[in-house]
């Protein structure tokens, strides 16, 4: 031991003589003779620190006679030190299919992890279509994933067939808008809720909550398709949706329905979806009738010049919260509707044809209570229900009497009435004479009563309210059985489970199965809003920045789908990834199908000046269906559609178009095509006016948010960004509450940075209104020039 370890410093280095050169070693062992016993001790000693790893390639490591005569593995083979195996490897510790990494120290930072965990995303409700790698493609142009729960009552072959069929007369679009909180969202669940396979037992698709406001958890709000929008209790973007809904004559059509936001704030979503729509549905609440925001939403119709339907909504505040006499109520309704068409003559200057329930644009509805209804489609119900057997007014009161004494039909009515002569006369000044009947214009024209002796109550009084009336009194005061004896006579069949609930999901299972489908709401969508081959050639006048005389003007005016493609974009919607987005816009001609290479035209695209100009290939097309899409093979000219692949290059809103040797897809055609008029907003302003300094926490991620700013830019049509002198970056907005919004999506959603804010600052403008009466005048310090 003495000897050893003077052959070492304190240090551990050899400090001994020198040892003998190694070239004499191999000289002996090649001499014939054995290896040194040393030299086979440290061999076999390497071997067995190796845990045998190395055995192998020791044995075959000499001659090819060594293991014919049996030699000792390791008793001729020296192991280097730089393939002696210290440790085990990963795959030894951890096994096959494990996926190791080993990186060098301090080249990642510190925040960053080695393996990136899968990000999943929680800001966006949209179903996730790579659930299942196994898609089925349908023949006739539907991609559908196997996983799907079939809940819809209409399949999406069908919807793929409505998209890929020629005729258009099958087809609507409408922006639903209004003002905050006048429950469109909640009219979409409605009209949603038909489209779902109803349960044998319980309360509908939606369950009882469905009867509920939306600050208590009622209602699934489908078209909110965020969970910001979930959390806020209000809509942020507009949504489209696209269902298959029966009319009363029971015929099906496609109906695009675009749920717009009710903030001010939020004005330019309704600006961009009506700009793609044939035709607008006005929602007003019964109770607090024409608002601030649904004046500009008139304006801004009036200016795009589409048809308006008017949708009176929450109708049952007026009985239960305001608790009218159906008097009252009557006046009440009627008053909405002359204040609509007053404000809508002014601004149109007499143009627009006048709002009326009797023509049919106006639809009665109660979105928490499930029922929608036009005069046209309650009389059909009303002739239901009436009596035809008794016609002499005699009737006796026992206990299994009917409750609703408007529904007997003491005065004949029905016998020689369609339900459409009767739905013109269920509104205004129309009283039915019980004596001779006929209907007047005056009450006191008419016979009294012969049953009370009192004067006639108008025909929209006794026929359409009083009932409502009667069926609210039935579910907030009666007992179980009162209850359930009365709606059976109606035919209204309720459950013990229904009628053992409070009284609001009673009151929404009692309206459902009386008025059935909300199919008044398709009737005046159907009857008063044009197909899109009957709308084109309006939409193309006001929107085409182009001559209306080329081959694609007229294939676009005509709907054609065998002409040249062009496609109009108007939105862009966010991915769940946050990184990318989906263009919607409107086929005004041509088809589309992935795969297609087009050409993707900017707002600045000019025949002359093609710099806003890229090419794109089409990835997927869908069709819009709330939290869902729909994914097609083709979508034919008359279609709203959802296209990706195309946003690398899109701003705002783009003109899209097929990428042939011309702008016509590879026809010569007869002119250059054009773009589509960039989105303008008059009535809020031209622009945005309050800005936002933002600053990243962090100076090494501004790359970041300078991405996340431009898509930010992208996601809402009137946000936009500049960069100042100073060299900070400022957002534009409408208001406090679309800046906080666009806040969030820029930190949780398109760039996951922290973000320093200053306060917000409303940009001021100053202008000239009139000459002043004094003279001034400026002039420079030399003295030599002067400004008057």
């Amino acid at each position: 031991m003495a000897d050893g370890q003077e052959l070492y410093d304190e240090f551990g280095n050899y400090v001994g003589p020198e040892l003998d050169d190694s070239s004499d070693e191999e000289d002996s062992s090649d001499d014939g003779g054995g290896a040194p016993d040393d030299a086979s001790a440290i061999s076999d000693d390497d071997l067995s620190r190796d845990g045998g790893g190395r055995a192998d390639l020791v044995a075959h490591g000499g001659g090819e006679g060594e293991d014919e005569l049996g030699a000792a593995p390791g008793a001729r083979a020296i192991v280097l030190h730089e393939d002696k195996v210290h440790y085990p490897s990963a795959g030894e510790v951890y096994g096959e299919g494990v996926r190791t990494a080993v990186l060098d120290e301090d080249a990642m930072d510190l925040e960053e992890p080695i393996v990136e965990p899968i990000r999943r995303s929680t800001f966006s409700l949209m179903r996730d279509e790579n659930e299942s790698e196994d898609r089925e493609a349908y023949g006739d142009g539907t991609v559908k994933s196997p996983g799907e729960a079939a809940e819809d009552l209409v399949s999406d072959r069908f919807v793929a067939a409505l998209a890929a069929n020629e005729t258009t007369r099958t087809r609507r679009c409408l922006a639903l808008v209004g003002h905050l909180h006048c429950g469109k969202t909640g009219l979409v669940d409605l009209l949603v809720e038909q489209t779902k396979a109803a349960p044998a037992r319980g309360f509908g698709p939606f369950g009882p909550k469905a009867a509920m406001e939306a600050h208590r958890g009622g209602g699934p709000r489908v078209t909110d398709t965020l969970q910001s929008e979930q959390d806020r209790q209000l809509s942020i973007k507009s949504a489209p949706i696209t269902l298959c809904l029966p009319d009363t004559r029971g015929k099906t059509y496609a109906l695009t329905v675009i749920d717009c936001p009710g903030h001010t704030n939020f004005h330019d979503e309704s600006v961009a979806s009506l700009r793609v729509a044939d035709g607008a549905a006005v929602v007003l609440d019964a109770v607090e009738g024409v608002m601030l925001h649904t004046e500009m939403l008139l304006r801004q119709v009036i200016q795009e010049g589409l048809p308006i339907v008017l949708v009176i909504n929450k109708i049952d505040r007026l009985v239960l919260e305001l608790k009218l006499p159906p008097e009252d109520m009557y006046h009440k309704l009627r008053q909405l509707v002359d204040s609509v068409n007053a404000y809508v003559s002014h601004q149109s200057n007499g143009r627009y044809p006048k709002l009326s329930p009797d023509r049919g644009n106006v639809v009665f509805a109660s979105s928490m209570h499930g029922y929608a209804f036009t005069l046209a489609s309650f009389a059909n119900q009303l002739l239901d229900h009436l009596d035809f057997d008794n016609e002499d007014g005699t009737y006796e009161e026992d206990g299994d009497g009917d409750a609703f004494g408007a529904f007997r039909n003491a005065c004949a009515l029905g016998s020689n009435l369609g339900p459409d002569e009767l739905a013109k006369r269920l509104w205004g000044n129309s009283f039915l004479d019980p004596r001779t009947r006929t209907f007047r214009r005056r009450g006191g024209d008419c016979s009294p009563d012969p049953a009370t002796g009192a004067p006639p109550r108008r025909t929209f009084v006794r026929y359409v309210l009083e009932p409502l009336y009667k069926m609210y009194t039935l579910c907030v005061g009666e007992g179980e059985a009162d209850v359930e004896r009365s709606f059976r006579g109606l035919g209204v069949l309720l459950s013990k489970e229904q009628l053992r609930s409070s009284a609001r999901p009673l009151m929404r299972a009692a309206f459902r199965r009386y008025f059935g489908p909300s199919t008044g709401f398709v009737d005046a969508a159907v009857g008063h809003i044009p197909s899109p081959a009957a709308a084109a050639r309006g939409k193309v006048a006001r929107c085409y920045s182009g001559p209306l005389t080329s081959r694609a003007v007229k294939a676009m005016v005509a709907c054609d789908s065998s002409g040249p493609l062009v496609i109009h974009v108007a939105k862009l919607y966010a991915e769940s990834d946050g990184q990318s987005f989906s263009a919607f816009g409107r086929i005004y001609s041509g088809t589309v199908r992935p795969g297609d290479r087009v050409k993707v035209l900017g707002e600045a695209y000019t025949p002359d000046d093609d710099e806003d100009m890229a090419f794109a290939t089409v990835s997927s097309v869908w069709i819009p269906r709330g939290r869902s899409r729909t994914e097609v093979m083709m979508a034919r000219a008359g279609n709203w559609v959802l296209l990706g692949g195309v946003d690398a290059d899109i701003v705002k809103t783009a003109t899209i178009v097929a990428a042939g040797k011309s702008n016509f897809g590879g026809d010569d055609g007869d002119g250059e095509i054009h773009v589509f008029r960039p989105l303008r907003f008059p009535q809020a302003g031209g622009e945005s006016t309050m800005k936002l300094a933002v600053e990243p926490l962090n100076p090494a991620e501004l790359p970041k948010m300078v991405e996340g700013l431009r898509r930010v830019s992208k996601s809402y049509p009137m946000a936009t960004t500049r960069v100042e002198e100073s060299g900070e970056h400022i957002l534009f907005g409408t208001g406090e509450l679309y800046l906080d919004c666009a806040m969030h999506d820029l930190r949780q959603v398109y760039s996951d940075i922290e973000v320093k804010v200053a306060d917000p600052v409303v940009g001021f403008r100053e202008t000239v209104v009139e000459t002043s009466s004094v003279k001034c005048f400026s002039e420079t310090a030399n003295k030599r020039n002067r400004l008057t």
